[in-house]
């Protein structure tokens, strides 16, 4: 997966198509991240103790990575690999930035 923590990404399919925002999570294994302020969904919450309220919540919900694309210069682009200076890099394929 070549998304990483905290990059900006805009949605390109789905309910919440258009929106950006920052990586929060990402599970290599299912293939999802979760986008800071998108997907969100109701989430039922049992009550764990007298103190504490149960109730309803508003989460973020996972998205598949193919769902999202990572923003340069306010560009959606796919990212690529490149060797500079003798390290691994991780680039914009439309900007050519280097992320």
């Amino acid at each position: 997966m070549r998304l990483k923590k905290n990059d900006t990404v805009k949605i390109i399919a789905g309910k919440d198509k258009g929106k950006v925002g920052k990586i929060v999570k990402i599970n290599p294994e299912t293939q999802r991240v979760i986008v800071q302020g998108a997907n969100m969904v109701s989430k039922t919450i049992r009550r764990k103790s007298q103190q504490d309220k149960g109730g309803i919540m508003v989460v973020e919900a996972p998205i598949h990575v193919s769902n999202v694309a990572i923003v340069s210069k306010d560009k959606t682009s796919r990212i690529g690999y490149k060797v500079e200076n003798g390290k691994k890099v991780r680039y914009a394929k439309k900007t050519g930035e280097v992320l």
